[in-house]
């Protein structure tokens, strides 16, 4: 992999600092150029990291990245029924593109209605519910991979998140 363009989604508070951080390290050591988009100009992750996006969410153009990212922690939640975070997820995988997602943000795939009919894992309780509700097949699994969906459930399966989407931008 070389040069393969990833844009990560992060929220502007509470995103989880190691799926974001680890994600990316995993994804940058394997040649990918990352890009942080978010609402705002300055973001805080949940347990302190201080990170400036790139782009602003309204800025980004699709047919720019080779996959999108979005990371979880309970920020994330901001972006469930967000238009234009929705509207980014299907755009994404309508062009088959890599659509990824870890922890709670798989709601979002969800709620864009892009899990339908997919394999797909998340953070536990309500999360499960609110997958399998918009059609989605929970597997329990730290990373699952269904076509172009690549999906984790939480901080501890950031690294192998960045890795396997690594691996399939490889492919």
């Amino acid at each position: 992999m070389a040069g393969e363009k990833v844009l990560m989604v992060i929220a502007p508070e509470n995103f989880r600092d190691e799926e974001l951080l680890h994600t990316r390290e995993e994804l940058e050591h394997a040649g990918a150029k990352v890009t942080l988009a978010s609402t705002k100009t300055a973001a805080k992750g949940l347990l302190g990291a201080r990170v400036t996006p790139d782009i602003k969410l309204e800025q980004v153009s699709i047919d720019d990245y080779d996959a999108i990212v979005f990371v979880g922690g309970p920020g994330a939640s901001v972006y469930f029924n967000d238009k234009r975070a929705l509207s980014m997820a299907s755009e994404a995988f309508g062009k088959g593109k890599k659509t990824c997602a870890i922890c709670i943000a798989p709601t979002i795939l969800a709620n864009a209605g892009v899990l339908k009919g997919k394999r797909a894992t998340v953070w536990d309780g309500d999360y499960v519910r609110k997958i399998e509700g918009k059609g989605a097949s929970y597997t329990g699994k730290p990373v699952e991979v269904d076509g172009n969906i690549i999906t984790a459930n939480g901080p501890g399966a950031a690294r192998e998140f960045g890795r396997t989407i690594a691996k399939e931008l490889a492919r």
